[in-house]
Formats: structure tokens, sequence, C-alpha cells
């Protein structure tokens, strides 16, 4: 079966089918520009492309930078407010008249690495972070996801941890390796106080760099570079849209 998945970041949006028995991409992904403020009509807009790209009519799952309760938009850190109050499964299945599910972003490319990833056969406490314009976080359980955690707001310094620890503040502040490390080193420890993981998997595009920063970290738990580096968004919507289905 395929599902067509789509990952809504803070500087792009981009999407491809997924065949979602084995987590394979089935067409080279397509990715377009987020539109500044991504207002809601704007991103929608962009979806439309993407699945106008793919000539798509099936499902669509969709990777939203927010938490979303039963289908709803709750909070606006990366977004425009305007999103709050939105039911985005809504909103995004007229838009583009198929039917769409819309998950945490975080959420979803945890999804993702437990199924296909470097999650896949731990049972133990597992934290995906994803690290990008902010950071996400997704918390497994005995394989059980706990949805909607937003520990990229921890307060680190008076500041909301993405501030510090993102790799867009990576970029912003032009740190050296070290110096990023040093940072993320302080919010890894953080999350371990509070929920003492066995493992943490780090995703985003910053994923694919992980021998400059991982090898400087001190946390107790191991911590890897997601398997499905920056498709991992992709991959865990569809699946989402899957168990929705």
């Amino acid at each position: 079966m395929e599902i067509l998945g789509i990952d809504v970041g803070g500087s792009g949006i981009k999407g491809a089918p997924v065949n979602v028995t084995t987590g394979a991409l089935t067409s080279e992904r397509f990715r377009l520009k987020t539109p500044k403020g991504a207002e809601p009509d704007a991103v929608a807009g962009v979806i439309l492309e993407i699945v106008k790209h793919f000539n798509w009519t099936g499902p669509v799952g969709i990777g939203f930078p927010a938490p979303i309760k039963h289908g709803t938009v709750k909070l606006a850190a990366n977004i425009s407010p305007a999103w709050v109050g939105i039911n985005a499964d809504d909103f995004l299945t007229k838009a583009t008249g198929c039917d769409v599910t819309v998950g945490n972003d975080a959420d979803v490319a945890g999804l993702a690495e437990m199924a296909f990833g470097a999650g896949v056969g731990q049972m133990d406490t597992v934290i995906m972070v994803t690290l990008g314009t902010g950071i996400g976080s997704a918390i497994f359980i005995g394989g059980k996801l706990l949805p909607n955690t937003e520990f990229g707001h921890l307060e680190i310094n008076g500041e909301d941890a993405e501030a510090r620890a993102s790799d867009a503040a990576r970029q912003r502040e032009e740190l050296s390796w070290k110096k990023y490390a040093h940072r993320l080193n302080r919010y890894l420890l953080q999350m371990e106080k509070l929920f003492w993981p066995d493992l943490f998997i780090i995703g985003g595009g910053i994923s694919k760099l992980s021998e400059n920063y991982i090898p400087l970290l001190t946390v107790e738990a191991r911590v890897i570079p997601a398997n499905l580096l920056n498709e991992a968004g992709i991959v865990g919507a569809a699946l989402a849209a899957r168990q929705n289905s």
C-alpha cells in the first residue's frame, strides 16, 4: 500500500509516496519552500502543489510542527498563530481533495524510526529528538508513543531549549561543533533527568552530520542518528495516515 507522506518544516515542505509496508519512498521526494509566515492558506497551497506533482488522489499523511489533538492544532511556535484552533485534518482534506491525516512532526518521525529505523526492537524508553528550525520530541515507552510532547520548549537559561540548541540556533549564531555539542548536551541532560531514557535518536537534517557532535556528548543514554535521516518525517506521516485509515 502506498500513501503520500508530507513533512511540513520551518524552511521547506517536502513529500513523496511511501510504501507503508517497507518504509521505502517509491518516488524521488519533491520539496518546495515553506511560505513566509506559514499562514494556513499559503501552506495549504504548497501542499496542494505537492499533491498535484504526484497526481495523487489517495490518502495523505502530513507531519506538522505543532501539537495536534483530534486533528486540531493546539499551539503555534514556528508557524502562524492563525493555525491555532483549526482542524488541520478537515482544512487540508478540503484544500487537497484527498483524505488527509495530520500529526505532530516529531511524533511521526519517531513512528518511522521505531518501525523501520534506529528504534526497531527497542522496547525500553526511547526519545526521538528532531533538530531543525526548532526542537521536536517524541517519547516511546514499550514501543508506545506518548503523543504531543513539546520538550523543545523546556526552559534552559531562561529561554526555550530550541532557541539555544536547535540547528537553526547553531547556524544563526555560527557555533562551532564543540560549542553546539555543549548546548545540545545540556538539553539532553535535562531530558535524561526527567525520563532516564535508554536511547536518544537524533533526527532532522542535522542527523546526517552526527559525527561532528554526537561523540562530544556525555549523557548516560546511548545517542544515535536517525537511520532514515531527513526522510523520517515523510515516512512517518504516511504511517500515521495508515493508522488512521
